[in-house]
């Protein structure tokens, strides 16, 4: 058991250690980044129990509406939920790349708790596959909503439509993801491309953020030289 916990947790660990440390304005505190990464990691069960009774009632019966609607949307909007209603306000996250601390954090600690029930059922062999795929998608869609609400937060005008985007986009990257490994015969086609266009993305958002933080930063001492 403890060999399949350390193999669940280690890649969600990893990665958000990576995105904790490109942080070059002064880390966040410890205490409020672990919170967040419990946050995400206790809404798993109710998500999987809600899924689990639509699935078991045929409530649904098109891939499409499963992907976007009851994974995607779902998981994403109890997320962005949690990162408005407890981060987004706090003193703590006070320039734009803090929102890719706070995004990968609730994101990953969704993905880590539902990476070690996986490999509990399914078997520690799984760890790599499961590490590259659904471990690391979750993390970035984390970063692409963080690097919104980052920039809805620290931005003058059209606050609420970059809220906006931080549900949608990772929504839509969501269920594109989970729609694609519904189609067995074609998902080892289409999986690689769009991991590779997704750490793409995930790795844009982060140079952007650091360079928005960077403006926000000078922009203070401006101001306080004044």
């Amino acid at each position: 058991m403890l060999v399949i916990i350390t193999a669940g947790l280690a890649p969600g660990l990893a990665l958000l250690s990576y995105f904790y440390l490109k942080d070059q304005h002064g880390t966040e505190p410890l205490s409020t980044v672990f919170k967040v990464f419990l946050m995400g990691a206790f809404l798993v069960l109710p998500l999987m129990f809600i899924q689990y009774v639509v699935q078991a009632e045929n409530l649904v019966s098109s891939d499409f509406i499963n992907s976007f609607i009851f994974i995607g949307l779902l998981e994403e909007f109890f997320k962005w939920f949690i990162l408005i209603y407890t981060i987004y306000p706090h003193v703590a996250f006070d320039e734009p790349y803090d929102g890719i601390v706070y995004g990968s954090a609730v994101s990953l600690g969704f993905a880590s708790v539902e990476n070690i029930l996986y490999l509990i059922a399914n078997g520690v062999e799984f760890a790599l596959s499961r590490a590259l795929l659904p471990v690391s998608s979750h993390a970035l869609f984390g970063v692409i909503m963080g690097f919104y609400l980052g920039k809805g937060k620290f931005s003058s005008a059209n606050k609420k439509k970059y809220l906006l985007l931080a549900l949608l986009l990772p929504t839509l990257l969501h269920g594109l993801y989970d729609y694609i490994l519904l189609h067995q015969t074609l998902w080892l086609y289409l999986v690689l491309p769009f991991m590779i266009f997704l750490w793409w993305l995930g790795i844009y958002k982060v140079k952007k953020a650091r360079f928005l933080s960077d403006q926000h930063v000078a922009s203070i001492s401006r101001d306080q030289n004044i």
